[in-house]
């Protein structure tokens, strides 16, 4: 098994020779994606303070060595009509509360008939 460094230090190898990077994100509720196409560099924290400062979290406990920028060549919207709609439980929990309400009143209304 490899250790978090030696894959850390692998994906800064694979930088040095190909720094090409595509991003992805997806709002499956609105059913929309921006795919992102750019060079990634890695900069040591020490040689860029300023921007260490705005990109890392002061909550964050480790310590932070290296900060990956990605510069941005391209950007498209992608057609959203292979994008299945996803939604967190909180965000259908009403629904299916009325649902419930729902099903409960029906039970209600055939255990009175019986």
């Amino acid at each position: 098994m490899r250790s978090p460094s030696k894959r850390q230090a692998s994906s800064r190898c694979a930088t040095a020779s190909d720094n090409r990077a595509a991003f992805f994100f997806i709002d499956y509720p609105a059913r929309t994606r921006l795919k992102l196409l750019g060079r990634l560099s890695v900069v040591p924290v020490n040689e860029a303070p300023d921007l260490a400062g705005r990109l890392v979290d002061p909550g964050y406990k480790a310590n932070v060595e290296r900060l990956m920028v990605v510069e941005v060549e391209a950007f498209d919207w992608n057609c959203p009509q292979h994008i299945t709609p996803r939604f967190t439980q909180a965000e259908i929990a009403p629904g299916i509360d009325a649902l419930k309400a729902r099903i409960a009143e029906l039970e209600s209304q055939l255990s009175e008939r019986r």
